[in-house]
């Protein structure tokens, strides 16, 4: 008989890794219950055990009192055997956050560029913050992903352009990475809450649906067959050029060497905060934000439905448009302005799609608690780091 020296090793890393990821996601449990989920033997199972203990993965958290005999222990992931970084980067602030392995958030930290225009510099001083104020070497991180604004092109990881970062361009990714001697991954912010979304909110396990982020501008998420779809050059989700009736259409969109491209016409020019905070005024609601204009319209209930009713129209122009090509069925709603919309503006704005798309989806308000461009980044870089490590 032929013999195939690499079936046992490949076997044996199977096991590993089914044991490690039910353990991430339902640990701790016994050796026994561990067996049980997985279908190894008692053998297997401890043999299994003693492997990811020696590679410093696993460890006894405890133990589960039984009925005759001993207790059994209890085994659990080992929290500080590998770290991760979130960022959101914006043009005035950048957060960081620092989870161990399990997910758990150990540290947050924020500066400030201080008109500092190297990305790099500022990055690297945030991360540094953070893992300072989480007690955690920078050696100890296995992933870093970054969420900004603007179009992240999938074949190079850099930032093709951005309004709001004019500091970022080609070239950004590789420096970052050199910088922080490990792999760095950059992903537009609007896709990391969508990803937020699916796991923690109003899209949990849905393989299909869109995100539409309405705050100072405005951006779609794009998620089918459960991945996220970002477009041969990563553009997939501008929905702010969408050219709308009765909105002259954009101009000057490309982006050249010292000009950016323009963000006049499209919907954009409907539906941006300035555009609500201009449109909020005309029906007598003033705020410092148009965020705090749409919650003013919101508490005064029945004198607040025509300016509601108006930002409901305008965005069922552009989830319309959408969903006669995509047909999600299910539309999330997150960004400042629809925070404060809440279910007043999604119920809204179904309907008003419902009268101009053949397809009706389902409308609902984002359910991720606190920054979601940071919960997002921080979970495609838990799923990047423990690919790393089930796969080592």
């Amino acid at each position: 008989m032929e013999r195939r020296p690499g079936v046992p090793r490949l076997l044996r890393e199977i096991n590993d890794r089914a044991a490690l990821e039910l353990l991430l996601s339902s640990g701790p449990l016994t050796r026994g219950q561990i067996g049980e989920l997985t279908g190894l033997s008692k053998v297997t199972a401890s043999q299994t055990l003693a492997r990811l203990e020696e590679r410093g993965l696993v460890e006894v958290a405890g133990e589960q009192a039984g009925g005759r005999g001993p207790n059994a222990a209890l085994y659990g992931v080992v929290s500080s055997s590998a770290y991760v970084a979130g960022l959101d980067v914006g043009p005035e602030f950048v957060t960081t956050a620092i989870a161990d392995i399990r997910g758990r958030i150990v540290a947050e930290a924020t500066v400030a560029p201080d008109g500092h225009d190297d990305p790099v510099a500022v990055v690297h001083n945030a991360v540094v913050k953070a893992c300072r104020s989480a007690k955690v070497a920078l050696s100890k991180l296995r992933a870093v992903v970054i969420g900004t604004p603007g179009v992240v092109d999938p074949r190079t990881g850099d930032v093709r352009f951005s309004f709001d970062l004019p500091g970022w361009h080609e070239g950004i990714h590789e420096a970052l990475a050199r910088d922080l001697r490990r792999d760095v991954k950059i992903e537009n912010d609007v896709n990391l809450v969508a990803v937020a979304e699916r796991t923690l909110g109003a899209a949990r396990d849905a393989d299909d649906f869109v995100l539409l982020w309405v705050g100072r501008g405005i951006g779609l998420g794009v998620v089918l067959g459960g991945r996220l779809h970002r477009g041969r050059s990563g553009s997939a989700g501008e929905i702010g050029y969408l050219p709308v009736p009765g909105v002259p259409l954009a101009e000057d969109v490309r982006a050249v060497p010292g000009r950016l491209p323009s963000l006049a016409g499209g919907l954009q020019s409907l539906v941006s905060a300035e555009a609500v905070t201009e449109l909020a005024a005309q029906y007598g609601f003033t705020g410092q934000s148009a965020a705090e204009c749409v919650a003013a319209a919101v508490e005064a209930g029945e004198r607040g439905r025509p300016l509601l009713d108006d930002i409901a129209g305008r965005l069922a122009l552009g989830v319309a448009s959408v969903c006669v090509v995509l047909d999600p069925g299910l539309v999330v709603l997150a960004g400042e302005v629809s925070q404060a919309g809440g279910s007043m503006l999604t119920g809204r704005i179904e309907e008003a799609v419902a009268r101009i798309c053949p397809v009706r989806p389902q409308v609902v308000a984002s359910e991720v608690d606190g920054n979601p461009v940071l919960r997002g980044a921080v979970l495609a870089a838990l799923e990047q780091a423990r690919e790393e490590i089930f796969a080592s």
